[in-house]
Order: structure tokens, then sequence, then C-alpha cells
């Protein structure tokens, strides 16, 4: 069954296509946003190490201090995703904040997975745009909340047995190592050595501005959690801009497609447009128009959960050593055995789509239900394990 075009009015209007002129600019601004991306990562990871530096925790910057209890750790991943947005700025934050030494991997291993319970946020405030239609909501509102339930459960499944065998991050370390040479060696290439220049080019220009010691290391960071949300902000524009058209024939295929297709769609999609949300986004008005079923698009989130992890991947290049790629390994292998563990078992794939569509029932009864569970889910529950685990 075809997608419904724009004009019908179930999704927004793709951006006409641009001359081919246009997509060699695009092109262009691409590569000069995910360079200056990787700047980013840089300007953070380094800014860290000047504030550890100043004496903040003798090498562990205190910013982090109460990030080595893993509960403390998951709570912050999925507050700050939730408030920026944005799993790719996370985990790209995360890869930096690693980088610099401030936070072991072992210790952001729940940061992440936090990351990929907040991220769900976005196609829940999507589901919202049906809400004064009933049976329309309910669609909208299960294809949302699949995405939540099938990585909630796959956190409360394997962050237990993280922290027993560490499994994850050993298994993360060892590809880490495979990649960068078991010795440790670092990372040395033409562009490595232009974005530590273009890195100490803006801490020289942040220098003659008169700022130095922990106002420099502050500045600096500033800037790179700027620039980190800039570019990846028209990174994902961009990437929008280029694919248009493309993403809906895609979708159109996964509609006539079983089994991996679909999930090879979703992730190969999210890897372009860098964003989950975009693409599980428009799963959400496709559910609900009924164009979709519930069953066809759990495995096109998979695959953008598994697509996401390209970013860690990417931020990761711009960092010396193992700890930064190990970290985004993490995210890819923790994806990987969630997708691997849920949906191959008739059973535990089911699981997740039962609990969105009984959400969505109570839901379609009480609007209340939207209240508490977003409120619930992605705020009152991280904020108490944090003051929990802050009142010992």
């Amino acid at each position: 069954m075809p997608i419904a075009s724009p004009a019908e009015g179930n999704f927004p209007a793709y951006p006409p296509r641009p001359s081919a002129l246009g997509n060699a600019a695009r092109w262009l601004s691409l590569g000069a946003l995910l360079f200056g991306f990787l700047i980013a990562i840089e300007l953070m990871s380094k800014a860290i190490q000047m504030l550890a530096g100043e004496g903040l925790g003798g090498g562990s910057s205190e910013m982090f201090a109460g990030i080595h209890n893993p509960f403390a750790g998951l709570a912050a991943g999925v507050l700050f995703t939730v408030l920026v947005q944005s799993s790719s700025t996370t985990t790209a934050t995360i890869v930096a904040v690693v980088g610099s030494g401030a936070l072991s991997v072992q210790d952001a291993v729940p940061m992440i997975m936090g990351a990929n319970i907040g991220t769900t946020v976005t196609n829940t405030l999507v589901s919202l745009g049906s809400l004064s239609r009933r049976a329309e909501f309910r669609r909208a509102f299960a294809a949302a909340t699949v995405h939540d339930f099938f990585n909630l459960l796959a956190v409360a499944t394997l962050l237990p047995l993280e922290l027993s065998t560490r499994v994850i991050s050993r298994s993360a370390r060892w590809l880490a190592e495979q990649f960068a040479g078991s010795g440790g060696g670092r990372f040395d290439s033409p562009i490595k050595s232009s974005i530590k220049a273009a890195y100490k080019g803006l801490l020289y220009l942040l220098e003659q501005l008169g700022l130095a010691g922990p106002s420099l290391a502050t500045a600096a960071l500033l800037l790179g959690i700027g620039l980190t949300f800039v570019s990846l902000y028209f990174i994902t524009r961009t990437m929008r801009h280029l694919l248009a058209g493309r993403i809906e024939r895609a979708m159109n295929r996964a509609l006539d497609s079983s089994g991996v297709v679909p999930i090879l769609i979703g992730a190969v999609l999210t890897v372009a447009v860098q964003s989950s949300s975009i693409t599980t986004s428009m799963l959400v008005p496709m559910c609900a128009s009924g164009v979709l079923s519930l069953n066809h698009a759990f495995p096109i989130v998979l695959g953008a959960n598994l697509g996401t992890t390209g970013t860690a991947l990417i931020a990761s290049a711009a960092q010396d050593g193992t700890d930064a790629l190990s970290i985004a390994f993490v995210h890819l292998l923790f994806n990987l055995a969630g997708l691997l563990l849920f949906y191959p078992i008739p059973l535990l794939r089911r699981a997740p789509l039962a609990l969105a569509t009984g959400l969505a029932t109570l839901a379609d009864r009480s609007r209340l239900w939207v209240i508490a569970y977003v409120v619930g889910v992605f705020f009152l529950l991280p904020f108490f394990g944090w003051l929990i685990w802050h009142s010992h």
C-alpha cells in the first residue's frame, strides 16, 4: 500500500527537489558541518581536561562526580536527552567526556542507556497532534510508545547484565582495540590534525577576549556544546533536503517487505539523516492514519534505534585512544543486543507491542494517562532515582 502524499495532509510536505548545483552545494555544506561537529567534540573534550587540570577532583571533573552510581548515570542520560530533545547531542557529549578522561567507559554505560530512553519522548509529543480524534490518537499513541517500551525493556534486561558481568563494556573495549590497535595507539590522520588546528584556533580567539584559567575552560566547554547543537541541527536539515522523496520511497518499500528489510531501511534512513527522531516521528502519523500497522512500524523503529548509534561513532573519530571509541561501540552493542533479544523471539517481540497497545487504550479512555505517563517516565522516575541515590 503506497504512502499517502504530503498533499493529502498526513505528513509535512517535503521541500522541492533542488537542482544539481544546489545538491552539490548541500553536499559541500554537509562536509563542512561534519567537520564542525568533530571540532565541537574536540573542543568539549579539551575543555573538560582543562577544568580537571584546574584541580576539580584531581583529574576527574566535579561536574561528573555523581555519575559513578549507575542509577544516577541512567537518570542523567534520560533527563539530559529529554531537555535537549536529541539523543545524538547526548551521546556526542558523552563521547567527548569519556575521551577527556573525566568519565570512565564503565560509568558512562548507564548514561548511554538513559539517552536511549530519553529520546523517545519526541514521538509521544508528535502523537499529541491527533489528540482530538480518538481512534487516530489511539493508533498514534501506540506507535509513539512502542519505542519507549522497547527501550525500557532493553534497559531493564541489559543494565543488570552489564552491571554484573560488564559484558557490553568489555566487548566494546575489545572491538575498539581491534580498530585502534591493542597498544592503545592514536588515530593520527590529516583530518584529525585539521581538527586539532581548528580547536587551537578557537581557543586562541577566546584567549584574545581576555579569558584564562577556569573561565577560558568554561567558555570553551559552552562553545563546544553550542557548536554540537548547531552542527547536528543543520546536518539533520541538510540531509533531509538531500533525501527529500527518497525517505517516502523507502517507507513504501518497507510496507511491502518483511523480516530484516524494514530494520535495514530504518537504520539506513537514520544514519543518513543523523536523527532517529525524524525516522520514528514519521511513523506516528502513518500509523495514526491507518496507512501503517503497529506490527509493521515496529521493525523500522528498531532499525532507527540501531542507526542512531552512528553519531557516537562519528564523534569518536575526533578523539585519541580507545576510550571514546569504546563508549561509541557500547551504544552500538547495546542497541544491537536489544534488537537481537526482543525481535527474533515472538513472545518477546509481542511484549512492547502489547504494552504500547494497552497504554494507548487507557489513554483513549482518559487523557490523564498521557500526562501521567510522560511526567512519570521521563521526569519523575529519573528525578527520584537521582534523589534517592544522593540521599545515601
